[in-house]
């Protein structure tokens, strides 16, 4: 009788020990993913200004470029490839760059990532790269996904023409992110990075910018993968901020600077690689090569009913909420090439 106590109170103090432990390890790791600096908007953001009411018709404009008449921009529909990555390319040049186009193979034909740069002063060494894929998934026009990246990529490359950050800065527009090629080798980001990599350039940081055009105010709106909506609100009316734990620096910084700059909710998370969502798009590419890399989304598939359908189109976007998000991401795409 004696020996069963012992051994009944020694487990007792164990677990008196180890849950506690547990318990704090959970909450100091919840913690270190989802506190961010700074504090979020709440509530509707405030109206436009003239400036931004301008920059809410230019996304506009650009947003129904893409995905106005073609059914979607891929590989299995010949020539919708090449007209988007035309319109990309003259919208680059009338901001005043010079467009760099680098095809390589795939399925037997020829797609290109486009790239124009903004060199760098004293640090020009150090490169920031801004992207968004400008393909869309099979028999979607892809407003949302992913034109609205591609919108945004555009205004902020030219709010930021004739500027001279002191770092490299680079606006990649990259082909083939959409299944079958997503997380393949033939994906344009995998290809691009993979070749920065074997070239040796330092990329300091990555900004994928993915689906950022849809928004709801409903509670109930907004969903999220097993066990991170404890943590999140349920409307969703928020940009966020992505990344793996290994680019968690970079999630706190521009959701930081974004905090700061932009009247308009923003919730970020830095979480490990296997949580549901968290490589959904082009950051992906970059942290397969070492790189930092940071998803900027409305969430896409946990708000987005339109996501990957053939109803995913230009009026379904709030381009006002799009351009708050926009010069948003201007002041953080400023910071991250000033260093």
């Amino acid at each position: 009788m004696r020996a069963w106590w012992r051994r009944r109170s020694r487990r007792t103090k164990v677990r008196l020990v180890v849950y506690p432990s547990l318990v704090a390890a959970l909450a100091l790791f919840v913690v270190f993913t989802t506190s961010m600096p700074g504090e979020s908007w709440r509530g509707p953001p405030p109206a436009l200004d003239a400036d931004g009411e301008r920059l809410a018709r230019d996304l506009r404009a650009s947003v129904t470029l893409l995905a106005g008449e073609s059914p979607e921009r891929s590989q299995r529909a010949p020539g919708t490839l090449e007209r988007a990555a035309s319109t990309i390319a003259l919208a680059l040049q009338q901001s005043g760059y010079v467009v760099e186009h680098l095809p390589y193979a795939s399925e037997g034909a020829e797609v290109e990532n486009l790239q124009a740069t903004l060199a760098g002063g004293d640090r020009a060494r150090e490169i920031v790269v801004v992207g968004a894929h400008y393909d869309s998934a099979a028999g979607a026009p892809g407003a949302d996904d992913n034109a609205s990246g591609v919108a945004a990529l555009l205004a902020i490359a030219r709010a930021l023409s004739g500027t001279t950050p002191r770092r490299t800065l680079r606006f990649v527009a990259f082909v083939n992110e959409e299944p079958p090629f997503f997380w393949n080798p033939t994906m344009g980001s995998l290809v691009y990075a993979q070749a920065c990599k074997a070239r040796g350039d330092d990329v300091v940081a990555m900004l994928s910018l993915e689906t950022l055009g849809y928004y709801r105010d409903e509670p109930g709106s907004q969903k999220y993968p097993p066990i991170v909506s404890a943590f999140y609100p349920d409307r969703g009316d928020f940009v966020g901020f992505v990344g793996n734990l290994g680019s968690r620096s970079l999630v706190r910084e521009a959701i930081g600077t974004f905090r700061g700059a932009a009247r308009f909710p923003s919730e970020g998370a830095a979480l490990p690689s296997f949580v549901t969502g968290v490589g959904w798009s082009d950051q992906w590419s970059f942290w397969q090569v070492g790189y930092p890399g940071v998803m900027v989304t409305d969430t896409a598939p946990f708000r987005n009913p339109h996501y990957h359908r053939a109803s995913d189109r230009p009026d379904t976007l709030d381009y006002a909420r799009l351009a708050h998000v926009t010069r948003g991401l201007v002041a953080v795409v400023k910071k991250l090439g000033d260093g």
